[in-house]
C-alpha cells in the first residue's frame, strides 16, 4: 500500500487554523481527509459532526473525513489511525495534523521519521503555517513559538490582510521572506485556498526542487565563486527597501551557502554530523542540492533538527552549472562558523 501523506497545519493563536481547515474538509475535492486535532473544542468543527464516540476520540464527519483529539501521542494516534485504515474500519486519503497555537511544529515532524511504525504507513508532505497580518508582528517579536512556525514552513498563508494596509502585509511578508526564504507566500481570505495549494506540496520530499526565493540570492550576483549571502537582517540596510525592518531583530534568521566548485562527501559528512550534535535543536529545516566530488548525480539533503537524510537527485544536465547550493533556517545558528566549515569541505 503506498503511503498515507500527511500534512502539518500550524500557526499562532486566532491565525485562522480552523478556519481554513473548515473550508479544507467542506470542499468537494472528494477526498477523504483525517484530522488530528491537538487541542480539540466542541466549537471547531460541529456543525459538520454526525457520529460522535467519546470512548474513541475519533469522530465520523458528514463528507466521510474524521476526526481525531490528541488526548495521547501522536505516535500512538497515527499508527492506531493506520492499522484501522488497514482492517477496514475507517477509510480516508490523507491525514492533517492541527496543531495548537503555541506549538513548535518540530517535534511533531519528528516523529514522521523517527518512529518506524509511523514511517511505514504515512509520509510527511508539508508544514504549512498561518500568519496573521493583524497581530504577527508582535507575535513574532515576543513569542519564538511564532517565528518557529515560520521558520519551519514549506508554505505561508498570511490571513487577514483585509484588515491591514497594504504597505503593512509587504513589510510583513518582507520580513517573512527573510527569515524563511524557501517558503512561498499567499495572502488567504477566510481560509478560501484552492486544494492544490494545500496539499501533495511534497515540501519534505528530497528529490523536491530546491525553492529558494530567487530574489533571495540577487543580493551578490557576480562575487567570485563562493558568494556568501550578506545578512539578511540588513543590518547595513544595503539592498534594503524598508528600512522599517531594522527593529526586527528576529532569532530565526536563515542564510544560504553555494559554491561552484565539488564538495568532498567525507569531510561534508564529518562537518554536518558535527554541526547537527551541536545546534541540532536551534536547526528548524535545511536543505541543499549538493555537487559532491565523483558523483554524476545531484545530492540532495534535508534535515528537521537533528534528523537528516540524502538522496540521489538527477543527474547534472549537460552544459548545467554544476553548484552546490545550501540554506539553512534556524535559531541564532553561527553562521560565520557555518559558513567557514562548509568552505572547508570543498574537495
Amino acid at each position: 500500500m503506498s503511503l498515507i501523506p500527511a500534512t502539518i497545519l500550524t500557526g499562532f493563536l486566532g491565525s485562522g487554523k480552523t478556519t481554513l481547515l473548515k473550508r479544507v474538509l467542506s470542499e468537494a475535492h472528494g477526498q477523504k481527509i483525517a484530522v488530528i486535532e491537538n487541542e480539540f473544542g466542541a466549537e471547531n468543527i460541529d456543525n459538520d459532526i454526525l457520529v460522535s464516540d467519546t470512548q474513541e476520540q475519533i469522530i465520523q464527519l458528514s463528507n466521510g473525513c474524521v476526526c481525531c483529539t490528541i488526548r495521547e501521542d501522536l505516535r500512538s494516534t497515527l499508527s492506531d489511525l493506520a492499522q484501522r485504515r488497514r482492517k477496514g474500519e475507517l477509510d480516508f486519503d490523507r491525514v492533517v495534523i492541527e496543531t495548537t497555537g503555541l506549538a513548535d511544529p518540530g517535534p511533531v515532524a519528528q516523529t514522521f521519521f523517527m518512529d518506524d511504525e509511523v514511517a511505514e504507513s504515512f509520509q510527511l508532505d508539508s508544514i504549512l503555517t498561518l500568519v496573521d497580518a493583524v497581530h504577527a508582528n508582535e507575535q513574532l517579536d515576543t513569542r519564538q513559538e511564532a517565528r518557529r512556525q515560520v521558520g519551519f514552513a514549506d508554505q505561508i498563508f498570511i490571513s487577514k490582510t483585509d484588515l491591514v494596509k497594504d504597505e503593512a502585509v509587504e513589510a510583513l511578508s518582507h520580513r517573512l521572506k527573510h527569515m524563511n526564504p524557501r517558503a512561498p507566500q499567499r495572502r488567504v481570505h477566510f481560509g478560501e485556498v484552492p486544494i492544490a495549494e494545500v496539499f501533495d506540496l511534497k515540501g519534505f520530499n528530497l528529490n523536491a526542487k530546491l525553492d529558494i526565493d530567487p530574489d533571495f540570492l540577487k543580493a551578490d550576483e557576480g562575487h567570485d565563486h563562493h558568494h556568501h549571502d550578506h545578512d539578511h537582517d540588513h543590518e547595513h540596510g544595503e539592498h534594503c527597501d524598508h528600512p522599517h525592518h531594522h527593529h526586527h531583530d528576529d532569532d530565526v534568521k536563515s542564510f544560504v551557502f553555494r559554491t561552484s566548485k565539488p564538495l568532498s562527501p567525507a569531510k561534508l559528512e564529518d562537518f554536518l554530523g558535527a554541526i547537527v550534535q551541536v545546534y541540532g535543536p536551534k536547526m528548524l529545516r535545511y536543505k541543499g542540492v549538493l555537487c559532491l566530488k565523483g558523483s554524476e548525480r545531484k545530492v540532495i539533503f534535508q534535515g528537521v533538527h537533528q534528523l537528516m537524510g540524502s538522496d540521489l537527485g538527477p543527474k547534472w544536465a549537460p552544459g548545467e552549472a554544476k553548484e552546490s547550493k545550501m540554506v539553512f533556517i534556524g535559531i541564532d545558528l553561527p553562521k560565520e562558523i557555518l559558513l567557514q566549515g562548509l568552505e572547508g569541505c570543498i574537495a
